[in-house]
């Protein structure tokens, strides 16, 4: 069985204080109650955090992510975080394309696919981010946008035998808006995902090391809805993962 998969992404919504003593609280928590068997829990905080983040969640169960990284390595890049400086601070996952940075930052599908291939390069789990805005909802362009941006964020990308992928469904539109897809739909999504997925890459490589996940206004109240679903792989959370009590009750529906 695939593990279930609960990423955090606390984007720019703590001071260091608040986001250290969360990781506190939850380590706490971990070693008192524990992680259900087959969940894989992860912190994304903001780049300055990581080192803090990294000592106290070291040997917690609990893994740590980046919420994006340079397309390049040690180069000229001014306000870049390179792939070695993330490894160097423990981290295994890196978001890559969240709908943020391709609305306020116009990040391409061109870039979104260079930093894939950065990142796996550099062994650590790309989690890319795809979603439809609700105009192009409106408009019924949902699944040839999403086609879209695989395409051509996989153009090119392999995945090897001892490497993983998540690919996270977020529809822009239900991001902060306390309002998520409805489960059923979103299930539709996934399997449309995962057969196109299999137009970019093995069989077993989709079946065996790629996950797919849900994110956009989940809470502790709709999550087992979606992860009840056969072809939703996990969750990713925003608001709703930046204080101990919201949260746990999420890892641990």
């Amino acid at each position: 069985m695939k593990n279930v998969y609960i990423i955090a992404n606390w984007k720019m919504q703590q001071s260091p204080e608040q986001a250290q003593q969360v990781a506190k609280d939850l380590v706490k928590k971990v070693k008192k109650d524990k992680i259900k068997r087959g969940r894989e829990v992860v912190i994304c905080p903001t780049f300055t955090e990581l080192p803090a983040l990294s000592k106290i969640l070291k040997g917690n169960q609990i893994g740590l992510g980046a919420q994006d990284v340079a397309e390049e390595d040690y180069s000229a890049f001014t306000g870049g975080v390179s792939a070695a400086g993330l490894k160097y601070y423990d981290c295994e996952y890196v978001i890559v394309g969240h709908s943020e940075r391709r609305t306020y930052l116009h990040e391409t599908n061109q870039q979104v696919n260079k930093k894939i291939k950065l990142v796996l390069k550099s062994n650590l789990i790309p989690i890319v981010c795809i979603g439809e805005t609700f105009e192009e909802r409106q408009a019924g362009q949902k699944e040839a946008v999403l086609m879209e941006q695989l395409a051509e964020g996989l153009s090119g990308v392999w995945v090897h035998e001892n490497q993983k992928m998540l690919i996270a469904y977020e529809p822009v539109w239900v991001i902060g808006s306390g309002q998520a897809v409805d489960p059923d739909e979103a299930e539709r999504t996934h399997a449309a995902i995962r057969r196109a997925l299999l137009e970019h890459l093995p069989a077993k490589i989709v079946s065996d090391n790629i996950g797919i996940i849900y994110g956009g206004s989940v809470n502790s109240l709709n999550v087992k809805d979606f992860l009840d679903r056969p072809s939703i792989d996990g969750v990713l959370v925003g608001g709703a993962s930046l204080t101990l009590d919201k949260f746990w009750p999420i890892i641990n529906y």
